[in-house]
């Protein structure tokens, strides 16, 4: 088939809710992703941060082809080895706890917030989250999600959540009352525009939680799996949090979703107070474990740091030469372009030249490269992106 073809299918039967790129993809390995027309794309952003180890890597691929032949799907009452082998490699890479596997990262925000509430119960039941966060479009991550724009049209939203500002200790201990159990946070506001927390903040935010009896929650489903530098990004802050939640690159291309809960709160739980029917099944479970294996045996998260801060670094020359662009903000690979104006008209002449990144916030570029992107990609990908610019912004 080709492209117009198969809009056209879309067009007839698929409900609209995306702003569709006019790509029809057919195939993907590593950074590279190929149309129906045979045209290659340079992918700076592929899957929106889930192809975190490149399109089809091929560890993934014999591992997860090598489980489905032997058992696909069995409900979460039956042991499987491929989840047990996963909930240990990620409670000894992380800190002691205990793990419950889901499918997306808005799923194990649901988790989590439920989680928050029956330590809290019956008295406690606030979570407190930051303006202009981002934590899914279920109806309690929606809720969470400090930004009305996502969630204007489905009101009235799910009570006991509180928003404040981003990087703001005084405005969290303003907002915290007898009802309050927990805070979520992320360490990168990716969707809301690649905002970094402060060591100093998070500090803070952990002190004032251990003194308060409340709940510390990092939602790391954007920066977990490597892509700031190191497995977890909360690594890099001294911090542990009380639960952390993982989706998007963990499971290497495939659905999956965590939470890790501390030990002090994993067995709160009462039996059946909550499940999944497709979490944590063994092939999802099976590409979890090759993506944790394709991050160490690769050294990734050496080459996350070693292309990140060359990455910033030519993004930083190329901020002199280009007006518009008035940052540049960002951790490993997760990196963000901020502008003075809207990036929509960089994307698309991004994308007429064969890169594909994104766009948030109306004027924040976005790049999540795969883990194992090479200097050489890295390279074409700026050329790209400036010559973008020249196009976009009249800017020569």
């Amino acid at each position: 088939m080709k492209t117009k073809e198969i809009a056209k299918l879309y067009d007839r039967y698929a409900i609209p809710v995306y702003n569709r790129l006019g790509i029809a993809a057919r195939k993907g390995s590593g950074s590279w992703l190929w149309d129906y027309e045979g045209r290659r794309y340079l992918d700076l952003f592929p899957g929106w941060g889930v192809g975190a180890i490149g399109h089809c890597h091929p560890h993934v691929i014999r591992t997860v082809t090598a489980q489905m032949k032997k058992l696909m799907h069995v409900p979460n009452t039956f042991y499987h080895e491929p989840q047990a082998r996963l909930a240990r490699m990620l409670v000894t890479s992380a800190f002691p706890g205990k793990i419950f596997l889901c499918s997306t990262g808005a799923e194990a925000v649901e988790g989590a917030i439920k989680l928050a509430r029956r330590v809290g119960y019956p008295k406690r039941y606030e979570i407190i989250t930051m303006k202009q966060s981002f934590h899914g479009r279920t109806m309690g991550a929606l809720a969470a999600t400090g930004q009305t724009k996502h969630s204007k049209w489905f009101r009235p939203m799910l009570s006991g959540f509180r928003h404040v500002p981003f990087n703001d200790i005084r405005a969290v201990r303003r907002a915290i009352g007898p009802k309050t159990v927990a805070v979520m946070v992320e360490l990168v506001q990716g969707e809301g525009g690649i905002h970094v927390a402060s060591k100093k903040y998070i500090r803070q935010l952990k002190e004032l939680c251990r003194r308060k009896g409340l709940l510390l929650i990092f939602d790391e489903i954007s920066t977990g799996g490597g892509r700031t530098g190191t497995l977890f990004c909360y690594q890099q802050y001294g911090v542990t949090p009380d639960i952390l939640l993982l989706a998007k690159g963990i499971g290497g291309g495939l659905n999956l979703g965590i939470i890790l809960a501390g030990r002090h709160i994993s067995d709160v739980w009462e039996k059946a107070s909550h499940a999944t029917t497709f979490g944590g099944n063994p092939v999802a479970a099976a590409a979890g474990i090759a993506t944790l294996e394709v991050i160490r045996r690769e050294k990734l998260l050496q080459n996350v740091r070693k292309q990140g801060a060359y990455f910033m670094k030519r993004l930083a020359e190329l901020k002199k030469e280009i007006p518009a662009i008035r940052e540049i903000r960002g951790m490993g690979l997760m990196i963000g372009i901020q502008m003075d104006r809207p990036g929509a008209p960089v994307v698309q002449a991004c994308l007429r030249r064969g890169l594909l990144i994104n766009c948030s916030q109306q004027t924040v570029l976005r790049i999540y490269p795969a883990m194992n992107v090479t200097r050489k990609q890295i390279d074409l990908g700026l050329k790209i992106l400036k010559q973008a610019f020249e196009e976009a912004l009249g800017q020569k």
